[in-house]
């Protein structure tokens, strides 16, 4: 089995190493312990980031961005090594002059990474081994697309971000349940598996929209709340704030890293 080293045992990185157990051996560190001892049973717990370089073939960067400076760069620099980043704003570019090799991808997941539900976006300019070997793995923790690095910023938006916009939705919709009479949990639920059926319609939304809303209806009188509301531009806000925050990460990192 291929030997994965995980630098950063958060959230993200945690759940991807929990969707790869038994696929991989996983070699895990964190420069805060408690992080990668609580995935212990899912690889083993390096002490040294020299410890995981040595013995990882591909090396997952999963730590925030703004952790990502040139020498740490350096410092993982090895010979030979395959590099996958999950950094929001770290351009490919400066990944590969930094670690000096082409055998680099960019992955853009999700948190439902660790019920291998996740969508992931990958970009990479590596050869087509590696480029097989990074979908491969990134199809390990649910579907993997390939997209061109200029859209990350984009995908960040209407995925990697909005999962909690729709949490969020998710969470609001719950709470006016309550309001209206039902206990917490049934109300979220309900909700839960209404939005499992929206899922299961096909076709356009907005014909389905339709088809629902019958005139002087219950649902086009909600539907009309909602845009008097601001409902669909607060969303057009949203994703684009998460695009531009990507993008400003990613205009720090080339000032400072290349």
């Amino acid at each position: 089995m291929k030997k994965i080293g995980f630098i950063g045992c958060g959230n993200m990185g945690g759940a991807i190493i929990k969707s790869l157990k038994g696929s991989y051996d996983l070699f895990l560190y964190d420069r805060d312990e408690k992080k990668s001892h609580a995935l212990s049973e899912y690889g083993k717990v390096l002490n040294t980031l020299e410890e995981l370089l040595s013995s990882s073939e591909i090396i997952f960067i999963a730590i925030k961005p703004q952790m990502i400076t040139k020498n740490f760069l350096s410092s993982i620099r090895r010979d030979g090594k395959e590099y996958i980043s999950i950094a929001a704003g770290i351009p490919l570019d400066v990944l590969e002059s930094n670690l000096r090799t082409a055998n680099v991808a960019r992955f853009m997941p999700n948190i439902a990474a660790e019920r291998k539900a996740a969508i992931t976006a990958v970009a990479t300019r590596s050869d087509d081994e590696f480029k097989k070997l990074a979908f491969s793995l990134a199809s390990s923790f649910g579907k993997a697309v390939e997209i061109d690095e200029s859209l990350f910023d984009a995908f960040i938006g209407t995925s990697g971000s909005l999962i909690a916009f729709v949490l969020k939705f998710i969470s609001s919709s719950a709470m006016a349940g309550v309001k209206a009479g039902f206990s917490y949990p049934l109300s979220l639920e309900i909700v839960r598996n209404t939005v499992i059926s929206a899922l299961a319609l096909d076709g356009d939304p907005d014909d389905n929209i339709k088809k629902i809303c019958s005139a002087k209806g219950t649902t086009i009188a909600g539907i009309q709340m909602l845009e008097e509301n601001g409902f669909s531009n607060a969303l057009y806000k949203a994703v684009e704030a998460s695009r531009k925050k990507e993008e400003e990460i990613e205009k720090r990192s080339r000032e400072n890293l290349l």
